[in-house]
Order: structure tokens, then C-alpha cells, then sequence
């Protein structure tokens, strides 16, 4: 009895110790919230109501206030950044970095933040220095990502293959798309400087790193065909298929010169009948369409347009239609022929864009890097119609 006595004794006392307590830390968030400008809460209020311009204005209103918010400082160094006004982020990231105040973890983000500005602004010598800096730190890897990012757009292709290799060996992404694509961009210089063998070398390279690599096969039947080891070449260029289907599109034509100079046109183009029967896409019906118009006549032709068009609807299928057709028809009827096909023609080509499947972005010609995300391999390269 005196001990049940005793807890109920006691536990007024605990709600009125949390009781205090509670007010104790509602009046200290009082006291700092009050000790924060107005004006900072309008910037939080812009920033929410996607008003970047006035929260910048507000948020310097602070800065002017009290110089020792520092979060601030970096918030609003982002915001310049993304604005594109980087004068002014490199300003104020400048300044963190010179304060002797500040701690070492603060300092190191400040710096982190400089190079991505000096990265914005096309200063790349500047950032480069400043990410090997961050080496052995808490941003080694972050920074490692930007370096790649300096030394491709430098093409520095061989510390590239080396920065790559490292970001493989810390995270999660292997690299290895990209890295083969690195060492066929030596091959292109080595090629195009006349060394077929050191290029050989670099996409024996780039398909040790990726098998799959369609790039590097087909570079290396560039090499064998303008060497004039056409059968070589036909070899490399068939394997194609069996890393990726639909880039069969992009040595189609190579394919067929190389037959068409081994005086074998017609049996390149029963293979390439049979690649369009195993993968349908109207770059091989292109190329079988051509083929099939020179070596059988405008009626075959016809006949073959006349199945692709039933077959895949397309603006580019309808052009090659009525090519056909103009071909085999009466003189009354070509004139008002050539007018549709001028027109078909016309539309298609302005229709018809490669697109980058990462970022959307369009473009005439075919990218193995994307201009504008800077992606590998994320062209395919089919065209597509708008």
C-alpha cells in the first residue's frame, strides 16, 4: 500500500517536470525565431511560391543583417548559380572560403561550391584545381565526378579513363559504358592521325571493357574497309546485330558498299532482306528499298513500299511509296506525282529527329554523346517521327 502510495506521489511530479520543460524550449524557439529578420521568412515564403528573383532580394536583406548566417550564404550561392548569375555566387563563396572563422567542414563545402561555380562559368582550369584540392576529403567523390565532367569536355580522353575507373571502384555505377566510349574516342584521333593499329588497340580496349560495345565494331570495320579488307569489315559489322538490333541502321549503306565492291551486291541485300524480316525499322527498309530498286526494277520496289507502308504507317515509308510509284507511272500522271512526293519529302525530313531518351533533346544527326545532357549512348539511332 505505501509503495503504490508513493508513485502516486510521484507522478504529478513527472507532468509537472515536463510541463516545465516544455515551456523552456517553446519560449527558447520563440526567442530565436524573433531574433530572425522578417525578411527571411519572406524569402522562405518566395522560394515556396516559386519566386526565386524576390527570394534572392529578401534573403540578401538577411546577409546585410547578420553576416554570420552562414546556410544562408550557401543558399543564396546556389541560387546565383542556378540563375546563371555566377559572378556573384563565386563572390560570395569566395568570401566563406577566406574566413578564418569558419570551421573546417564548412570551409570545405565553401570550396566545393567555388568549383562547381568555376565549373558554370567555363573556368575549367580553375575548377579542376580546386576539385584536386578536395581529394582525401568528405567531397573526394563528388569531385571525382566533376573532374570526369573537366575532362571530357576538355577530351582529355585518357585522365577521363582514369577518373572513370575510380568513380567505378567507390560507387555503385560501373563506368563501363562510358569508359569504352572514351577509348573509342582515341581511336577516332589515332585513326584520323594515320595509326591504324594504335586505334585497333584502343577498341580492342573499348570492347574488353564492354562487349557490347556497337561503337568500337564498327569503328574497327571503318578501319578494315578503308584498308580495303572489305571481308573483314563485313565480319566486324554483322556482329552488330548481335549487341544491338536497332543500330543495324547505322551500317546498312557501309554493309552494302563493301558487297557491292566485292561485286556481290545482291547477296548483301538478301542479308539485309533477312535482318528486316528479324528486326522490322525503316532504316533497313531504306536500305532494302534502294537495293531492291537497282538490282530489280521499279515494280519490285513498289510492291516492297507498298508492304512497309501497310506494315508501319509512316511519313518516310509514304515518300518511298510514291518514289516507286513515279517511277512505273504514265508521263500525265508524274507531274501531279512529283509535286506529292516533294511535299512527303518536305514534311518528313522536318518531322523526322533523332531524340535523346535521357533529356529529350532533338537533333538532324546522330549523337553517341548528347549535347545537351552529356549521356552516352542515349541516342537511338532510329529517327523518330513528330
Amino acid at each position: 500500500m505505501e509503495f503504490e502510495l508513493w508513485w502516486l506521489l510521484a507522478l504529478p511530479l513527472f507532468f509537472g517536470l515536463g510541463w516545465l520543460a516544455a515551456r523552456v524550449d517553446i519560449r527558447h524557439a520563440m526567442s530565436e525565431s524573433r531574433s530572425l529578420p522578417a525578411s527571411y521568412f519572406k524569402g522562405l515564403n518566395y522560394l515556396l511560391n516559386e519566386q526565386p528573383d524576390k527570394a534572392i532580394e529578401a534573403f540578401i536583406e538577411v546577409v546585410k543583417v547578420d553576416s554570420d548566417t552562414v546556410d544562408l550564404h550557401f543558399a543564396l550561392g546556389g541560387l546565383f548559380r542556378k540563375r546563371g548569375e555566377v559572378e556573384r555566387a563565386i563572390r560570395m563563396h569566395q568570401n566563406l572560403v577566406e574566413r578564418d572563422d569558419l570551421p573546417d567542414e564548412q570551409k570545405l563545402k565553401a570550396l566545393s561550391e567555388l568549383g562547381q561555380d568555376y565549373l558554370k562559368a567555363g573556368l575549367l582550369d580553375r575548377a579542376e584545381d580546386i576539385f584536386n584540392r578536395l581529394e582525401k576529403t568528405a567531397y573526394a567523390g563528388q569531385a571525382r565526378k566533376f573532374l570526369l565532367e573537366i575532362y571530357v569536355q576538355v577530351k582529355d580522353w585518357h585522365k577521363a579513363i582514369a577518373a572513370a575507373r575510380e568513380l567505378a571502384l567507390i560507387s555503385s555505377q560501373p563506368y563501363h559504358i562510358e569508359i569504352a566510349h572514351y577509348f573509342c574516342e582515341l581511336a577516332t584521333i589515332e585513326n584520323v592521325h594515320g595509326n591504324p593499329q594504335a586505334a585497333r588497340a584502343h577498341l580492342e580496349e573499348a570492347l574488353a571493357v564492354n562487349r557490347n560495345c556497337v561503337r568500337a565494331n564498327m569503328l574497327l570495320g571503318e578501319i578494315e574497309a578503308a584498308n580495303g579488307a572489305h571481308e573483314a569489315a563485313i565480319a566486324l559489322w554483322k556482329r552488330v546485330e548481335a549487341q544491338s538490333s536497332v543500330h543495324l541502321a547505322l551500317i546498312t549503306d557501309r554493309l552494302m558498299d563493301c558487297y557491292r565492291a566485292l561485286g556481290r551486291e545482291p547477296e548483301g541485300l538478301a542479308w539485309l532482306r533477312a535482318a528486316l524480316a528479324r528486326h522490322p525499322s525503316f532504316e533497313l527498309f531504306n536500305a532494302v528499298f534502294a537495293g531492291t530498286l537497282k538490282t530489280q526494277g521499279a515494280e519490285a520496289a513498289y510492291q516492297l513500299a507498298q508492304e512497309e507502308l501497310r506494315r508501319s504507317p509512316s511519313l518516310r515509308g509514304l515518300d518511298r511509296y510514291v518514289e516507286a510509284e513515279l517511277l512505273g507511272a504514265p508521263i500525265e500522271r508524274r507531274q501531279d506525282l512529283q509535286i506529292i512526293k516533294g511535299l512527303v519529302y518536305s514534311y518528313s525530313q522536318r518531322q523526322s529527329m533523332y531524340q535523346c531518351e535521357k533529356c529529350g533533346f532533338k537533333a538532324r544527326k546522330f549523337f553517341w554523346h548528347c549535347p545537351a545532357c552529356g549521356s552516352w549512348d542515349s541516342f537511338p539511332p532510329q529517327k523518330r517521327e513528330e
